[in-house]
């Protein structure tokens, strides 16, 4: 008897199977759960959804596995871990540094970008070449991060060296505050620097305040499944070169913006515009605009480049992409006059969901901001626009509210969250630029308009 359930026990025991991995798990329920920070530096919804390179890479890492990707932001770092820690996701991609402490169940994937700690000042303003000249600055950093570690590493050698340490902000709203002489120093990692820049055209590099360090993914290690298949995703990224374009999309241009170059867009005007100056009328008459707002919006996207590209694969003179396209029955995106048309569309598309009692101007330069940022954080900065007690349907008021969009203190108060707030008002500004040159060079016969300066005619 007690031999024969023995064998009994055996037979039970070699048909139990081993417990799922964690990639089992994921390909099982066929979904990739990946938790990250509301940042430009890891992800936000932009104009055409979801962006971002740590979005971009976990996008790639489902589409590999063949899964659909669930993408989740949470506040801060700690939380970040606490999500893995939990199995509420299984990838933690928002920009974390790889040698910082996680719970023995997790582990870091390998590194995908190396990036470096600068002291950043504002020019004009006195640049130190050590900690030592920054003892009476005031200095101020996120709370917690890894830069209040570094400047704590730093007091042995500095022992007056002193800082503030916020709670309630993200590196990008310190540069902001930097560039308007709030603060005196910040600190910055090389990436949130390349974008930073482009905003804030004066703040600078002090120095060097550490050597490089890696930014990697954290991941659930119950079992090696996982993290296997994180490491043979990175290695195949790094080989065809997808990891480098999509860091090169986010931090290779950092100058995103066309700053007048009057001389410039004046030969561009006498040199490319003859091409298509017919279809900017032609489609500008059919929706009812000046064409010089249109033919505007085509300069601030490509220069009047009818092949144009970028790295986020956005195409043609009207740089439209390809589900804009669709939607729009543009059939090639490189052909210049549908390109024109189907941005005359768009534009039309986009103005007729602005409050029907925004009037004139200021519709036109809220229908370009969210042509250029999206509806849905259009309407999240005339929300914050009201809380101020401005005006939420004057575009001076809302342009002035737009880059809170930013700021973690006002961004997590609306519905969308962060988004490129400077962008937009960029875009706008330039636009009304080209407008008011295209007024004076490219004016039709007749009669000039009767306008204010840069306000678009609707005829």
């Amino acid at each position: 008897m007690k031999i024969a359930l023995a064998i009994v026990a055996l037979l039970l025991l070699g048909t139990c199977s081993q417990p799922p991995s964690v990639l089992d798990e994921i390909m099982e329920a066929g979904e990739l759960r990946v938790v990250t920070r509301n940042l430009p530096s890891t992800y936000y919804l932009g104009a055409s959804g979801p962006q971002g390179p740590e979005y971009e890479l976990a996008s790639q890492m489902a589409a590999e596995l063949g899964v659909r990707l669930y993408i989740y932001s949470v506040p801060n770092v700690g939380d970040v871990v606490r999500e893995l820690a939990l199995k509420r996701a299984h990838i933690g991609a928002a920009g974390l540094t790889r040698g910082m402490k996680l719970p023995p169940e997790l582990a870091f994937g390998p590194p995908y970008q190396q990036v470096r700690e600068h002291l950043i000042y504002r020019q004009g303003s006195t640049r130190a070449r050590n900690l030592q000249q920054t003892v009476d600055s005031h200095i101020e950093v996120v709370a917690g991060s890894a830069h209040a570690a570094s400047l704590e590493a730093s007091r042995l050698l500095v022992p007056k060296l002193s800082w503030v340490e916020n709670a309630a902000t993200e590196t990008e709203e310190l540069l902001y505050r930097l560039s308007r002489r709030e603060i005196d120093y910040t600190v910055a990692d090389s990436n949130e620097f390349a974008i930073g820049r482009a905003f804030h055209p004066d703040i600078r590099i002090a120095f060097d305040l550490t050597g490089g360090k890696a930014l990697a993914w954290a991941v659930d290690a119950r079992d090696p499944s996982l993290l296997q298949r994180v490491i043979a995703f990175y290695a195949s990224a790094k080989a065809e070169g997808r990891l480098a374009s999509i860091l090169d999309t986010y931090y290779g241009d950092v100058d995103r913006f066309d700053y007048i170059q009057a001389r410039v867009f004046i030969d561009d005007i006498a040199e490319r515009l003859p091409q298509y100056r017919h279809w900017f009328k032609e489609a500008a008459a059919q929706v009812g605009i000046d064409w010089r707002l249109l033919a505007a919006i085509g300069y601030q996207e490509s220069h009047w480049v009818p092949t144009a590209t970028s790295p986020t694969g956005v195409r043609g003179l009207m740089m439209l992409t390809e589900e804009t396209a669709r939607g729009l029955g543009v059939q090639d995106r490189l052909d210049p006059r549908e390109s024109i048309f189907g941005g005359a569309q768009y534009f039309l598309l986009v103005r007729n969901q602005i409050p029907n009692r925004i009037l004139e101007p200021d519709r036109t330069w809220m229908t370009l901001a969210a042509y250029n940022v999206g509806l849905g954080h259009l309407e999240d900065a005339r929300i914050l626009t009201q809380i101020h007690g401005k005006n939420p349907d004057s575009w001076n008021d809302v342009r002035e509210h737009l880059p809170l969009l930013t700021q973690s203190k006002w961004y997590t108060q609306v519905k969308r969250g962060y988004a490129r707030g400077w962008e937009p008002v960029r875009f706008v500004d330039n636009i009304r630029s080209y407008i008011d040159i295209l007024d004076w060079v490219a004016a039709d016969s007749g009669p000039p308009a009767q306008r204010g300066t840069g306000d678009p005619v609707i005829e």
